[in-house]
């Protein structure tokens, strides 16, 4: 049998890192091994994570499965939504629609070390 094709993505924001591969399926997306809807408490970080789906018209079309670590759930989420949009441009979606959104800049803004004094 043969092996399905998989394309990788790598998304940073803050300290949160995501490893994220995408393969046809049905639309199943995996954070950590848990449903996304279980894994992320707030409905609005789900919708921001798909964006990138939703802007190329491939939600539903492909699984997605994501490794995160670091940060807490709005930098994850984030995370996940640039390394969704670099893998999804690896499989060969449509690059203007995804740089017009603003989906492949990674948001470099990050805190800033604590001044003594």
């Amino acid at each position: 049998m043969a092996e399905e094709k998989k394309y990788y993505g790598t998304g940073r924001r803050k300290s949160s890192v995501a490893r994220v591969w995408i393969s046809a399926g049905k639309g199943v997306i995996l954070v950590n091994g848990i449903a996304v809807e279980e894994y992320m408490p707030y409905a609005t970080l789900v919708q921001n994570l798909k964006q990138p789906l939703t802007l190329t018209g491939t939600d539903g079309k492909y699984d997605i499965h994501a490794d995160v670590n670091g940060g807490g759930f709005t930098g994850q989420a984030e995370a996940i939504r640039l390394g969704i949009a670099r893998a999804l441009l690896e499989a060969g979606e449509d690059r203007k629609t995804l740089k017009v959104a603003g989906m492949l800049t990674r948001n470099a803004r990050s805190k800033e070390r604590k001044k003594y004094g």
